[in-house]
């Protein structure tokens, strides 16, 4: 394609104005990000009465990409008319804009033809429960929102690589279905498209190591992040009647250049990629009580994929099933998250993977039910190395594998990085430390698998490392000696000596 992108750079201050500064790059398409230190832009509540796209035109409807560019401040009210001037109202100083839908009966199906504009009016709110329709009270689980009334999705025909895409903080998405956005196959190496994308100055559809230099994309720079993204009560990737869409979306959201995004309550399914995966920034994300069921079926087989800076995220009472690969996957992140309350379940349909495989120091895995995976449970890689990761209180439930596998250094092949590695021998040298995940912590060993029995109790004791807290699990013995742990009894803490007991 002969296309050109215009970035916007900054702003310099001249006698009391501000003037932008852009570059020109061939080869690449995207829009001009507002000059840093404009004046705040003015708020409005705005009406989408209209499900058409196309080019902004003064006539007697309103219709979401016209809401937008007003919102954005590169559309003004002088510039409609009377009829659509009256789905405009300002909103005091200091407020966000915010988008409502009366999109008329069985039209509330937007058709895009073009992406939307970028969004850069901080504190934006996009409410798709506003359209007549929505039954707020349908919803029996927090996990799977209600139906959404209004769509987003591509017009026949039309390739768009983007839903919504996001550049600014506090901006909150809510009560929308979002599907059909994809590109067709080329290039591996470049920005996913996605039905949303959070970015600061997003890179092009087709950026790749072959773009501008990456100064320009503004990402060494943490505070031009979006800050507080909200992402709710959606359903992506699939429409309204629960239909498998005639073209399925790539991934669900990416949070490429962002910190402290929220995405919660959604419905996530099936994407040809990943429901979440993370790009350069993350810090901060929080990901609870969504439903991600059947990604990954052509393409990032995860259902939740963290790259980049991922430090004080957390992914809590999630249902994540029935995706092809990983139920979550670390891939050489930074920073540590938490992984907790989850229900983990029949992933892996594609691809054998670990339902949880971790990269990196001091993740905590805690309190999830993880099952029915041809694979193991956890996996901690030993490279890049990885030290310090918690992995406490789960239930575990038909593996085909370990619950907790820790893989070695000298296992580095494609399979160790899916499935794990296996059982390890027994921590005979201090070198095991440094080429095992997990430091090689050792597992408790018991002092015989028979055990003295008393009046209603079982004494058992064992050895451990030094010191360590030992948690005991009641296990279905058919896969005897590596059956899944499913019940937790109870937690013992090792003498310094390194022997416990429990009755």
């Amino acid at each position: 394609m002969n296309q050109q992108w215009w970035i916007g750079c900054g702003a310099l201050p001249l006698w009391g104005t501000s003037l932008t500064i852009a570059l020109v790059a061939p080869g690449l398409v995207g829009v001009v990000a507002p000059a840093l230190g404009q004046s705040a832009l003015p708020a409005y509540s705005l009406v989408v009465t209209s499900p058409l796209d196309g080019p902004v035109a003064a006539d007697e409807v309103l219709t979401l990409r016209e809401a937008l560019e007003l919102a954005n401040g590169t559309l003004t009210p002088e510039d409609l008319s009377a009829a659509e001037q009256a789905l405009v109202e300002a909103l005091p100083a200091g407020q966000g804009s915010q988008i409502s839908f009366a999109l008329p009966e069985d039209q509330a199906v937007i058709s895009l033809v073009d992406l939307l504009p970028e969004i850069v009016a901080p504190e934006l709110v996009i409410d798709g429960t506003t359209q007549a329709g929505y039954d707020a009270d349908a919803g029996l689980d927090p996990r799977f929102p209600p139906a959404p009334a209004v769509s987003l999705t591509v017009a026949e025909g039309i390739e768009v690589a983007r839903g919504l895409t996001i550049a600014a903080d506090g901006v909150t998405v809510r009560g929308l279905s979002i599907y059909g956005f994809r590109t067709s196959d080329r290039a591996t190496q470049t920005t996913p498209p996605s039905d949303i994308f959070v970015s600061a100055l997003a890179p092009p559809v087709d950026a790749s190591p072959l773009s501008p230099v990456l100064e320009l994309f503004r990402l060494e720079t943490p505070e031009t992040a979006p800050r507080g993204v909200v992402i709710e009560q959606n359903w992506l990737g699939l429409p309204p009647d629960e239909a498998f869409p005639a073209v399925p979306s790539a991934f669900g959201v990416t949070v490429f250049n962002a910190v402290e995004t929220t995405i919660r309550n959604n419905r996530i399914q099936n994407h040809d990629g990943s429901a979440i995966i993370t790009g350069f920034r993350a810090d901060g994300l929080q990901v609870s009580e969504n439903a991600i069921i059947g990604n990954g079926l052509s393409g990032m087989p995860d259902a939740i994929r963290l790259e980049g800076t991922i430090d004080r995220s957390a992914i809590t009472n999630n249902l994540i099933c029935a995706n092809d690969g990983s139920g979550i996957y670390m891939f050489k992140p930074e920073g540590a998250t938490q992984i907790s309350g989850n229900a983990i379940q029949y992933n892996g349909r594609r691809f054998e993977r670990a339902a949880v495989y971790l990269m990196g120091s001091d993740h905590q895995v805690n309190d999830n039910f993880i099952g029915y995976q041809p694979g193991p449970g956890v996996v901690v890689t030993a490279y890049p190395e990885s030290r310090r990761n918690q992995i406490r209180g789960n239930r575990y439930a038909e593996l085909d594998g370990l619950a907790i596998d820790l893989n070695t250094q000298g296992n580095t092949g494609v399979q160790d990085f899916q499935k794990g590695d296996g059982p390890n021998p027994p921590r005979n040298s201090h070198h095991r430390r440094r080429e095992t995940g997990n430091a090689a912590i050792d597992a408790p060993q018991f002092d015989s698998y028979t055990f003295a029995t008393g009046p209603g109790q079982v004494t058992l004791t064992g050895t451990a490392d030094p010191n360590s807290e030992v948690d005991l699990y009641r296990v279905d013995g058919a896969g005897f000696p590596y059956s899944p742990l499913s019940e937790q009894l109870g937690t013992v803490t090792a003498s310094p000596e390194g022997s416990f007991s429990a009755s």
